[in-house]
Formats: C-alpha cells, structure tokens, sequence
C-alpha cells in the first residue's frame, strides 16, 4: 500500500511521529472514511495505526486586519505607547471604532480566513 494523506490539516498530519499516533479508526478503514472523519492516513509505516488523529494547531497572535472584530482595549484618546504597554494593538483608523485592540489568535499555517477568531484578553 502506498501513503495517503487527504486532511485539511495535512500538514498537523505530517507532525505527528509514527510512535505516538493515537488511533482514529477501526481496523480495515478506508483513506477516505479517515479522512471523512478528520483524521490522517499513512499506510507507509507497519505496525503503527494507520488512521489517526492530527497533532493540535498551534496558534499566533495578531492585530486584527478586520475592524469588526476589534474589541476595546483602552479608552477613547489612549496614546500608541500606553495602548501597546498593554500588549494590545493600536491602529489610529478609521474613526469611530476601537482604536486600541485585544490582539486575536489564528492558527499558524492556516492559509484561508479563519471561520472565527478567538479574542485574546488578558
């Protein structure tokens, strides 16, 4: 048999070491059924599981581009330096929106928009 890796998160797959895969499907399961499934298939290794999980996404903080969904950090004429002393991000426009914001976090090597952000507030 030769490998297949059909997974959105094909390159969670190629993270995982064969030795620690944990199992994600019964015996005789197909590389679509896996897949389907979300997990990763690679029949290139013996005597390991062949249909197992992905290892977890990592993820990166960032100032959001988008200004909807910019949550207040600060008050209204916060100064830059004071704003980013909080850890946050400050972008001067438009106006009237926040202009000191929670940075958001994104999953790393995610290469289309994220379906949702998660809001970072520390």
């Amino acid at each position: 048999m030769g490998r297949f890796l059909f997974s959105t998160a094909e390159c969670r797959c190629k993270k995982v070491d064969p030795k620690t895969r944990l199992n994600c499907g019964p015996p005789g399961i197909t590389p679509q059924q896996c897949t389907e499934n979300g997990c990763c298939f690679d029949s290139s290794v013996p005597g390991v599981p062949w249909c197992y999980a992905a290892a977890p996404p990592t993820y990166k903080e960032v100032c959001p581009t988008e200004v909807k969904v910019r949550k207040n950090c600060g008050y209204p004429g916060i100064p830059a330096d004071i704003c980013e002393s909080r850890g946050c991000c400050f972008e001067s426009r438009p106006p009237a929106v926040p202009w000191c914001f929670y940075k958001v976090l994104v999953a790393e090597g995610n290469k289309k928009k994220p379906l949702s952000l998660l809001l970072l507030e520390m």
